[in-house]
This record gives C-alpha cells, structure tokens and sequence, in this order.
C-alpha cells in the first residue's frame, strides 16, 4: 500500500507543483518539464505496482447496475480527455475539459470498487483533479479559445473515444478485470 500512495502523491505533487511554486518552476524552464514527465512516470509506475499489489480490503459493496455507469462514465471521461486535442464545440465552452474528464474517471471507478485500494488510487486522483481546478480557477480568469473546428474535432474525437475505448477495455479483460462483467445485476 506503501507503493500506492506514494505513486498517488508523487504524481500529485508534480502536477501541482507550477500552482503551488509557481516561481521556482518557472525557473526550471524547459527543464522543469522533463522532470514532471519523469516524475509522473515514475508515480503511475509506483502506483501500477502498488494497486496490484495490494491486499484487498473491503469497504464498501458496490450497489448492483453500477458496472453499466462506470462504462457510460468512461466514454463520457475518454471524449473529454480528446476535447482540447480535436477542439471540437466543447474546446471554447469548457475551461478544463481533461481534468473533468479524470474526475469522472475517479468517480466511475469508485462506483465499482469498494476497497482500501481502489478509494485511495481513485479517490486521491480525484481530488487531484478537483485541487488543480481550484488552483488554475484562482490563478486568473479564462479567456475561451477561438481557434476550434467544431463537429469535425468531435466527429475525430468521438473515433478516437470509441477505438481508445476498446483498447482500454482488452486492458483491462487481459489483466483480469473485465469492465463487462461486474455489478450488472
């Protein structure tokens, strides 16, 4: 468990770093981003290895039928990791699409798992996400990008969410835990 929380603060921390420290990151320059990649790949690994190692601790039951809004919620979260991406109608409408998106990723998670595990992998990346849009809402106001392509960037999208969508899916059936076949009842 040790290995999970440090995985989930490391690629916190990283990514909050320009909110929090603004100045001594900017004096990082280019730099700065090499370390944040460095570092994130390092906590996704940390927490890759420490999810799967840990030992299952029930917390919850999961109420049936939620397995059919975990995947809605995926499809919902995966389109809108893609919307600054293809800059389809969402792109000037919504200031941080890609953390919503992993905000609903946290929540459709927690609405399947029920252990220690799992509320602290995706109920700490949740709040992650919910920090960094408090911290970017109160650096500044926000102007909406003009340079959008509208339903061509969500047609590109909506392929690019079902085809990621897929992938993600034979993930997680080829590591032995099918999408398909929990909390359906």
């Amino acid at each position: 468990m040790t290995l999970l929380i440090l995985g989930v603060l490391l690629y916190s921390l990283l990514h909050l770093f320009k909110r929090i420290l603004p100045g001594p990151r900017a004096a990082m320059g280019d730099a700065g981003k090499g370390v944040v990649a460095l570092g994130s790949l390092a906590g996704i690994v940390l927490m890759v290895i420490g999810y799967r190692a840990a030992e299952l601790v029930p917390v919850y039951t999961p109420l049936p039928g939620m397995g059919h809004l975990n995947n809605t919620l995926m499809l919902i979260s995966i389109f809108l990791f893609g919307v600054g991406g293809t800059k389809g109608t969402l792109y000037p409408r919504m200031r941080h699409p890609m953390l919503t998106g992993m905000l609903l990723w946290a929540v459709a998670h927690l609405l399947v798992n029920g252990d220690v595990a799992s509320i602290i992998l995706f109920g700490g990346l949740g709040l992650w996400a919910i920090f960094e849009i408090v911290a970017i809402n109160r650096a500044g106001s926000w102007t909406p990008p003009t340079d959008g392509r509208g339903l061509k960037g969500d047609a590109m999208n909506l392929v690019g969410t079902v085809v990621l969508y897929g992938i993600i899916a034979g993930i997680h059936i080829w590591l032995g835990y099918n999408p398909f076949l929990g909390t359906y009842g």
